[in-house]
């Protein structure tokens, strides 16, 4: 696949930004209502249950971390309120969605969650069902480990993406593998997944947020990367790539936004004001595509741009 090249020196998060040239065609925020005076951010993307527009997002307090998942629809004043048949996911963080084997595969962060070695933390639990609104638990990821995707590969075997720190990661890498099926997942093949080809510098992070299957074999992935700057700030900015799942070899990571953007906003603390966290990708027929994203760790926001991907 000659649209796919390793990237052997990868550029930095603000080399990225630098070159980045703006494409978006118009941006703004979502609006919710039903949940009292808590914020909604990191956000799916629209999905069709029916004939309905759903969406899962992360619902929270300003002040506080603890959170719950909950799933909207839209009404016909354009407001996203709860979905009265949905279930609420208490104390996960940041959803995910996807179908796989006809099912539907929903993945969030568990914060606090109490790890094995007896300190406080996270990791991702997932839940599969032939309803969003039915689902079951069948897969827990590692301790520490945030922004596990997965992805129905052409063939129907699943590609995994992970995002090891620490020691392996450092403060945060992509690995991939793929599993003959979501029985065959587990969180030792999820942690000893072999890292892409290096993304970002040693002192910046990475992460995977959605996965598109291609018609050409490849995946395209909608992600995140993001830095500190020198008053220990973060900016996060939604990057994509391709990946070719027989070699695991990667296009360069391309930014596709940043928070100016999107209309200007509150933010959860002053340090998360560049902040803009992937959430989903909505393409669509015409060459276009919506951006649906997290806003300063308060809000949700979308934005419309040319498909990365065609």
């Amino acid at each position: 696949m000659s649209s796919v090249l390793v990237s052997t020196s990868p550029a930095t998060c603000a080399a990225l930004a630098g070159q980045f040239d703006s494409m978006a065609r118009a941006g703004g925020k979502l609006r919710f209502k039903g949940v009292g005076t808590r914020d909604v951010y990191n956000i799916t993307a629209p999905f069709l249950h029916g004939t309905e527009r759903i969406i899962a997002g992360r619902v929270e307090a300003r002040d506080v971390e603890h959170s719950d998942v909950m799933f909207f629809h839209e009404g016909s004043d354009g407001v996203w309120a709860p979905h009265p048949d949905a279930p609420i996911l208490r104390g996960l963080q940041d959803p995910c969605i996807t179908r796989i084997a006809g099912e539907w595969v929903v993945g969030g962060v568990r914060f606090p969650a109490h790890l094995q070695n007896g300190a406080v933390g996270w990791r991702m639990e997932f839940f599969r069902g032939k309803s969003p609104f039915r689902l079951r638990a069948f897969l827990i990821g590692p301790d520490q480990m945030k922004d596990i995707r997965l992805v129905e590969l052409l063939d129907g075997r699943v590609g995994v993406f992970t995002r090891p720190q620490g020691r392996v990661g450092g403060r945060g890498k992509i690995g991939f593998y793929v599993a003959d099926q979501l029985e065959a997942i587990t969180p030792e093949t999820i942690a000893t997944a072999p890292l892409l080809e290096p993304q970002c510098a040693e002192s910046e992070w990475v992460g995977a947020n959605e996965a598109h299957p291609l018609p050409d074999g490849t995946v395209g992935v909608l992600g995140h990367i993001a830095c500190f700057d020198r008053i220990e700030h973060r900016h996060y900015f939604p990057m994509i790539f391709r990946l070719d799942p027989m070699t695991a070899k990667t296009s360069p990571v391309r930014i596709v936004a940043r928070r100016g953007d999107f209309p200007p906003g509150a933010a959860k603390r002053p340090d998360l004001a560049e902040v803009v966290f992937s959430g989903g990708l909505s393409r669509g027929p015409d060459g276009m595509a919506t951006l649906y994203a997290g806003l300063g760790d308060s809000e949700a926001g979308w934005l419309e741009l040319p498909d990365p991907f065609v």
